[in-house]
């Protein structure tokens, strides 16, 4: 005959058990590792910018971060949340919050290149109407480059999804972006993205970006973004 005493001695030991694990902050499971995408172009076929700089520019800045940000989520998802140290905990989610961003920012310049294709009819009529014409658009987003220079950034093609509008952002270290913003173009301003080919002279180097860029990854964020 089965021991309902001892079935229930079990099952008490199985919930105390559950309870504790889970007042804990017991480690939480790992989010899989994140993997650089592939570049989408020739990187020996981008005018004004050389193979060696881009290649370097993927393997090292933009594949470093992927990386990095592998390594931190896997340190966070084996902390204990009720012993970890305030400070660290913060310290770890900033570096997450900026190797992330730097990925992301890093894969929306990367698909900025490749073979030319302008703005789609419905983006070519929202730059039109949100900064008053295409060279407006331009005249602004390469200033803001060139302002840059000598010290650390991006700037960012970007779609509020708040206020249905185009803007050019301003952002650093990876993180001072626009809440709502979906970016469609982005100009790396952080030195490694230019010094190889242009040394200091970061206004030519934006002067080459500007006219290498193609908007076809950009139609495709914006018909997204904008549905």
């Amino acid at each position: 005959m089965p021991d309902i005493h001892a079935d229930r001695r079990a099952l008490l030991g199985v919930g105390v058990l559950t309870a504790a694990v889970l007042g804990s902050g017991a480690a939480k499971a790992a989010a899989p590792r994140p993997q650089p995408r592939p570049l989408g172009f020739d990187p020996a076929a981008v005018p004004g910018l050389s193979e060696k700089l881009l290649r370097s520019h993927y393997e090292n800045n933009y594949t470093g971060a992927v990386n990095r940000l592998g390594a931190i989520s896997a340190e966070l998802s084996g902390l204990d949340m009720a012993s970890t140290p305030g400070y660290r905990l913060n310290g770890l989610k900033r570096e997450e919050l900026i190797a992330w961003n730097s990925m992301i920012l890093h894969e929306a310049y990367f698909a900025g290149f490749g073979p030319a294709e302008r703005p789609s009819a419905g983006l070519a009529q929202a730059v039109e109407r949100d900064f008053g014409s295409h060279d407006r658009w331009s005249a602004e987003f390469a200033a803001m480059g060139k302002a840059l220079g000598g010290g650390s950034g991006w700037v960012l093609l970007t779609w509020s999804r708040r206020d249905g509008r185009l803007v050019n952002t301003w952002a650093a270290d990876h993180t001072m972006t626009l809440a709502d913003g979906a970016p469609l173009l982005a100009l790396d301003m952080y030195e490694h993205a230019y010094h190889m080919d242009y040394g200091a002279k970061a206004g030519a180097y934006v002067d080459a970006f500007m006219k290498a860029v193609s908007w076809k990854a950009a139609n495709a964020v914006f018909a997204r973004a904008a549905a």
